[in-house]
Parts: structure tokens; sequence; C-alpha cells
């Protein structure tokens, strides 16, 4: 079959994000490690959500740019797509914590001084968990970042007015997008007293923003050729590189620049990683099928890691008598490398299947009166959509 353009393109983009699902995991995971060492760029793992937001700025706005541009973005289709890509696993993972709270409860353990803030449910439940709705980090904490994935969704035909006004100005829209991030960290670390980087349930909503338009500007850099050389790109991927770990190694931590360099150059690695992408989809290690297959159940990934961790700290704990002093090397590996065939589950057995049982009825209610009178429905997916969405 001819290969598809859109892909072939986002392959390399697609195994990144398995490198920050990796990135977060490994800084929750690390500080289980008996005799743990402090890495730099690994205490800075948190900022691995930063590198997802940035991500998808740039896929959306890949997939869904020009459709707007000439007019054919319906916003009813795009929400009907990104709900069913997010929700059902968190759903099915809000499940999944319940019933481990009330296990937890039943066996006398104490699973997390948050997990079961009842009050947060009705947060969780409409994705708004990370709108300041929700009183603590509750339950499966890790969601809050789809939940400000889900408002950066419903804004996003601002975000692509803005990228098509901005269209033969790419590298404005670019330094405009790292101003008004430099602008936001900035301001909400004078008025706060923390950085935006560090906010999740109360401003998750608000930390999207700069990272998701910043990642929609490189996009118009990416389209408009400033990395259509490969030599260009490999530097830029290289220099991107070496910049977060200097950032993360040798600048102070609770420096506002220290977090703000390292998104930044996160953006550069995104951008220099699109312009490294094979033509024809064949060659390149970023493009392989085993890191591209992990970039696909990545999201899995993510949405697991934390109650798996639940699971298997007070499993491993009680059957080695730990009594929480760490885990020994070879288990702490184990626990991490089981991620792997877990995600594999989650994605093919809920991700998927659940994915498009979503998209079916949702199609189905957009084919009914109520959105006949708001808008022309184009029910052709997206060209290049399936097997690229963010």
């Amino acid at each position: 079959m001819p290969q598809n353009p859109v892909q072939d393109h986002l392959k390399p983009l697609t195994s990144l994000r398995f490198f920050a699902a990796a990135w977060v995991v490994l800084y929750t995971y690390i500080h289980e490690l008996k005799g743990a060492l402090s890495i730099g760029l690994l205490n800075k793992g948190y900022l691995g959500v930063d590198l997802f937001f940035v991500l998808s700025g740039f896929i959306l706005s890949y997939v869904y740019f020009e459709g707007f541009k000439a007019g054919r973005f319906t916003y009813g289709k795009f929400i009907t797509m990104r709900l069913a890509r997010i929700y059902p696993l968190h759903i099915a993972m809000l499940v999944f914590t319940l019933l481990l709270i009330a296990a937890a409860a039943i066996a006398g353990q104490h699973l997390d001084a948050n997990a079961s803030n009842w009050a947060a449910l009705p947060a969780h439940l409409s994705l708004t968990q990370a709108w300041g709705l929700a009183p603590t980090a509750s339950f499966n904490h890790p969601s809050w970042s789809i939940s400000a994935e889900w408002f950066a969704y419903l804004t996003f035909p601002l975000t692509a007015f803005v990228a098509v006004k901005l269209h033969n100005r790419p590298m404005l829209a670019v330094g405009l997008a790292m101003g008004l991030m430099t602008i936001m960290y900035a301001a909400f670390q004078g008025v706060m007293g923390f950085h935006l980087t560090n906010a999740t349930f109360q401003w998750g909503a608000l930390r999207i923003v700069p990272a998701f338009l910043y990642g929609a500007a490189l996009f118009l850099a990416w389209r408009a050729g400033a990395v259509q050389r490969s030599g260009v790109a490999l530097a830029g991927a290289i220099i991107a590189s070496l910049t977060m770990i200097f950032a993360a190694s040798f600048v102070p931590g609770d420096l506002v620049a220290c977090d703000l360099l390292i998104v930044l150059a996160a953006g550069l690695l995104v951008l220099s990683m699109a312009g490294l992408a094979p033509k024809t989809g064949e060659g390149g290690i970023l493009s392989g099928k085993a890191l591209v297959y992990l970039g696909e159940i990545s999201f899995a990934t993510y949405m697991i890691y934390v109650p798996w961790k639940w699971v298997y700290l007070k499993g491993v704990d009680r059957l080695l008598g730990l009594q929480g002093h760490g885990l020994p090397f070879v288990w702490w590996l184990a626990g991490l490398l089981a991620l792997i065939p877990l995600s594999m589950l989650a994605h093919h057995l809920i991700e998927r299947p659940c994915r498009e049982i979503v998209r079916y009825y949702g199609e189905k209610w957009l084919k009914s009166g109520i959105w006949k009178k708001f808008s022309k429905v184009n029910f052709t997916r997206p060209a290049g959509e399936k097997g690229v969405e963010n």
C-alpha cells in the first residue's frame, strides 16, 4: 500500500511520546529505588508533561490546520474524536482506582493521602479536575493532564484561528509563543509563589496554554521549511537535547529560568524531530516499528503507572518485608518493565476498542438534527488521523 505522508512525518514524534512518558514515569519511580542517585534530568521529569503539551499543539495543528484554513473544520467532529481519544481509558482507570480504594479499605490498607477525596469525583467524571474544580489531587492523579488537554481541545478553534492569521509569519508566531511562555511563567511565579510547571489539579488548564500554543507555532515553522534540511534538523535535535541536560543539571531548579529553558528546548526538539522524519517512511531508528509502537501505547503507560505503582509497591513490600525502605534494583526494574505489557493490554483491550465505540455513537449523534442546525458536518476522517493522534 502507498505510504501515508502524515503518518510518515509524525513517526519520530510518536516515538518521542514514548520518551516523554518514560521521563514522567522515571521521575516518579526513581524515588522508590533503594539508594537511588539524584540525576538532574530525572529530577525534572515532571516537565515530560509539558513536552506532551507541546507535542499536542504541534500534532493537532499538523492534522487540522489545512482543513481549518480551507473552511472544512467541523467542531463537533473534532470534539468527538478528541473525547474518544482520552475519555474511555480515563474512565476505565478511574473505575479501577475506585476498586483499589475499596479493596484497600476492606484489607485495612492505605493507598494515598488524597486517593479517595469524593468531593473531587464530579470533576473527574466531567474532565474538569485541572480547572480548579477538584479540591485535591485525587484518584488517578496523572489524569489532571488530560483534563488540561480537554481544555485545549475545547478552545482549539481559537488556536487554529491565530495560526491561520500568522501562517505567513511563522518566526513571528514562534517568537510570540516564546514570549508568552516567558511572561506567564514569570507572572505565575510572582503571583502564586510556585512554578506554573508544578501546577496540576488547581491550575493545570492554565499550564497547558503556553506549551500548546508553542507547539502550534512550531508547526508553522516546520510548515515553512525551518528544518527542511536534515543537517539543520539533526543539529537542532542535538542542541535541544544538550540544552535540556545542561539546564536540568546546572541551572538551579528553583529558578523559573530552569524550567522555562527546558520546555523551550523541548519545543526545539519536537521541531527538529519532525524535520528528521523520513520522506518515504522508511529508515531511521525513530521511525522504527518498536519505538513507534511504544509511542502508540504511551498514553496507556501514562494513565496506568500510578495505580500500578500502588499495587506493585504494596505487594513487594509485603512479600519482602521492606517496610517502605525502597526496592532492590531487580525488583524495581521488574516493576518498571511490567508497565510495557500492562500498557499493551490497556491499549488493545480498552483504549482502542472503546475509542471506536465512542466515535461510532458520537458520529451517530452528530448526524442527528441537533448538530445539523449548527454546522455542516464532514464525516470523512481527516487525512492521516489514524495512528497519529496525540
